[in-house]
């Protein structure tokens, strides 16, 4: 049998669930940690610098990509995303399981660069159809930006098949679940209820 995994990387199109369930499974699994990821973006209303995101300046982050301190990192929409590689090897020298909300490129980088210690989980949309509404129901995109995600979203879909598993989030209650259960069959300790 394969060792237990403590990094649990989520990937998923914009929209199809994935911080939903990221949030449930820190609520209800005290073990876990939440990877915070660093971006160049602007922090949205109510998001706190060290707690959301770790929010860099572009020139602060670009030092820190030359400095090769980042285990995984891209450009998406004219925005930095990435991971800081201290981040993850202070969580696992101190046992600590990790989970990710990280994009689909940033996902596999992370696999590539700790893969004894990572799995991969993608959360897909019943279909794109499906994730066109809900993007359009968050009403936080134009028109223009919209086709940018779903278009990214086309693109994210087709290299679910380079996951460890992939969850099909319809029915958001039977995801937690299955999320649930993947977490807990890797030793991370459910919350007392």
């Amino acid at each position: 049998m394969p060792s237990p995994k403590r990094l649990f990387i989520f990937s998923a199109p914009s929209g199809a669930g994935k911080t939903t369930i990221t949030q449930h499974l820190l609520k209800h699994f005290p073990d876990l940690c939440f990877s915070i990821s660093a971006t160049t973006r602007q922090r949205r209303p109510g998001e706190v610098d060290g707690k959301d995101y770790h929010f860099l300046s572009r020139e602060d982050f670009e030092q820190r990509i030359a400095a090769n301190e980042l285990a995984e990192y891209e450009e998406i929409f004219g925005n930095l995303y990435g991971t800081l590689t201290t981040e993850i090897q202070c969580a696992l020298d101190e046992g600590k399981f990790l989970v990710f909300d990280v994009d689909v490129k940033g996902a596999l980088a992370l696999k590539n660069a700790f893969p004894d210690d990572s799995l991969l989980i993608f959360i897909a949309p019943p279909s794109i159809e499906k994730l066109r509404e809900r993007l359009s129901a968050r009403n936080t995109e134009s028109e223009d930006q919209l086709q940018l995600r779903l278009a990214r979203a086309e693109m994210e879909m087709s290299r679910q098949n380079e996951f460890d598993i992939v969850v099909i989030n319809d029915h958001l209650e039977t995801s937690l679940g299955e999320a649930e259960n993947i977490i807990a069959s890797h030793g991370a300790g459910r919350a007392e209820a």
